[in-house]
């Protein structure tokens, strides 16, 4: 009835992965467009699909592994540098600065 030696196991685990960082950061990414974030999640399935059809499931869980780190060192790193907490995204006002977006979350005129 299982079976995980299928492509689709290695698609499951990309959107579980994505599922679980738009729950838990998914506050980093408020003001971003919608279709950035569906272009990124396409973008990281077709990857890993590809590296395991043409390298192996094991280096595609490797790539997908490694990818951690950058978001590691954002957020327990980079974040905390600037004053900006790495977990919750505040003080919003200094987020905003560092992301470039505007501080009046009630206006969404690109002035």
């Amino acid at each position: 009835m299982w079976a995980t030696n299928t492509l689709w196991f290695e698609i499951a685990i990309v959107t579980i992965m994505f599922l679980l960082g738009h729950i838990f950061l998914g506050h980093f990414e408020e003001r971003s467009p919608k279709w950035r974030k569906l272009l990124k999640y396409v973008f990281t399935v077709i990857i890993v699909v590809a590296i395991s059809v043409l390298a192996g499931r094991t280096y595609a869980f490797l790539i997908l592994g490694l990818a951690i780190i950058p978001v590691l060192y954002v957020h327990a790193i980079m974040l905390p540098k600037k004053g900006i907490n790495g977990w919750t995204g505040e003080p919003k006002a200094r987020y905003y600065e560092f992301r470039g977006w505007s501080k009046n979350i009630f206006n969404d005129d690109k002035k």
